[in-house]
């Protein structure tokens, strides 16, 4: 029996699944502003013409270690570069500068668009913060440090830099979107739901970690195998962590999470 396109949407739906969903939200955002607040930085510089394309960057006192990126997700159609600040915290402890990219969202542009806007801020990132580049990415944002990792994205200068991809919940494989109600705004079709998906193509030899949490969605707990297996890599599922709290270990500087990504 073939499922009913609200069985499918559920499949990839996160807070239905979490009790509390809003609460995570709400508090992603007032530790962010309080942590922007209390440690200044330089927030909203332009990178691109579009006027979501701009990025935060805070640097912590004395010589910074090198860059550490992080990038959000919300289905590349949701959610603002300055809800996740907090989640720099554990690498600006750490001694590193620290960059929250914004990037236009679906439908004004499609993933495509987005890729090459992510590549363009970290390019511009590169040529301010010297040393070595750490990319973050949570969800959609997983997705899109990942494409960083592979050919004809960034520059072979920047990539060169690139010490570590740590790749959170992501969505390698697009296909399984296709379908879905989320597909009116995203636009995808066949060629480029492969062109973008990482789990079909081949990485550059770059570190890359795979995380996800033991308690996320069946869809999601699949689309990081299908990453960790394609390019293999090391694969970490934290137990007892879902979709919304598998990223907190990246506001600890001591955390496994950070000692494997900055190290």
């Amino acid at each position: 029996m073939s499922k009913t396109q609200q069985e499918l949407d559920l499949e990839y739906e996160n807070g239905e699944f979490i009790p509390g969903a809003q609460g995570y939200a709400d508090a992603w955002e007032a530790a962010s502003e309080a942590f922007r607040r209390e440690k200044g930085g330089e927030f909203d510089v332009t990178y691109g013409d579009h006027p979501r394309a701009k990025y935060d960057l805070m640097a912590p006192v004395g010589k910074s270690k090198g860059l550490f990126v992080f990038v959000h997700g919300g289905y590349w159609q949701q959610r603002h570069k300055d809800d996740w600040t907090c989640y720099g915290q554990g690498a600006f402890d750490a001694g590193w500068t620290i960059a929250h990219v914004g990037y236009p969202l679906a439908p004004d542009v499609r993933i495509t668009e987005i890729t090459s806007h992510i590549a363009k801020a970290i390019t511009a990132l590169a040529a301010r913060i010297e040393g070595p580049i750490v990319l973050a990415g949570h969800s959609a944002g997983g997705h899109l440090v990942a494409r960083m990792a592979m050919a004809g994205v960034l520059p072979d200068d920047v990539v060169a830099r690139v010490s570590h991809v740590l790749s959170v919940s992501p969505v390698s494989d697009l296909r399984p979107l296709l379908p879905l109600t989320v597909n009116d705004n995203l636009k995808l079709d066949a060629v480029e739901a492969m062109a973008e998906s990482p789990a079909l193509g081949k990485a550059l030899n770059i570190p890359v970690t795979v995380v996800v949490g033991s308690q996320e969605r069946p869809a999601f707990l699949d689309q990081a195998r299908w990453l960790a297996e394609a390019w293999a890599v090391r694969h970490v599922i934290l137990p007892g962590r879902h979709h919304f709290d598998v990223i907190d270990d990246l506001r600890d500087a001591n955390s496994a999470m950070m000692q494997v990504a900055l190290s």
